[in-house]
């Protein structure tokens, strides 16, 4: 009996206090909330029960801190957090190591982000392709209007010549892992 007397209690207070609360600051608040909600991006929903969407299964992976370096630098988090669906053919470290020395490290600088969202944007193909219906020489449209070629010779899948080494799908889309950086002629 007690313990329902206290949580009666609990529930008029706190109804007291909104009550009291004028329009003007309850207006004022629902402003603040729903300002940090628009700002913080699909990337700030809190969800652990569902399946990771690809930026998640990238971030949760050591074998691609590099593109997960580039792409928050890129400032593309948001946009493959969405729905999609994607497919993204993610480079591993191995792949961004064997650009020439220096390459990496000057993508990230403020004033190449447009050039490091346009390679990025090479990686990535609106819609789900699984890697069983990729053809010999059959070409794709990426988002940063550049095309990709896709081999496929005994069994192997390439795309530009960076073979898949990996296919994981995603609650948007699917992430082929490649072992070379893609870059747009």
């Amino acid at each position: 009996m007690k313990k329902v007397l206290s949580l009666a209690v609990a529930v008029a207070t706190g109804a007291m206090l909104a009550a009291c609360s004028s329009p003007e600051q309850q207006t004022d608040i629902t402003r603040e909330v729903q300002h940090e909600e628009a700002a913080a991006g699909q990337s700030a929903v809190q969800d652990d029960e569902s399946q990771k969407n690809v930026v998640q299964v990238a971030a949760s992976s050591p074998d691609h801190t590099t593109l997960v370096t580039a792409v928050k630098t890129a400032e593309l988090v948001d946009v493959l957090s969405n729905a999609g669906p994607f497919t993204v053919f993610a480079p591993t470290n191995e792949a961004f190591n064997q650009l020439p020395a220096g390459t990496v490290e000057g993508l990230l600088k403020p004033e190449k982000r447009s050039d490091l969202r346009n390679i990025l944007q090479y990686h990535v193909y609106v819609g789900v392709l699984n890697a069983d219906i990729f053809e010999d020489g059959q070409s794709l449209g990426q988002v940063n209007g550049g095309r990709v070629t896709m081999g496929v010779k005994d069994g192997k899948v390439t795309v530009n010549g960076a073979t898949i080494l990996a296919s994981i799908p995603t609650s948007n889309g699917v992430i082929h892992v490649i072992d070379k950086v893609l870059l747009p002629q």
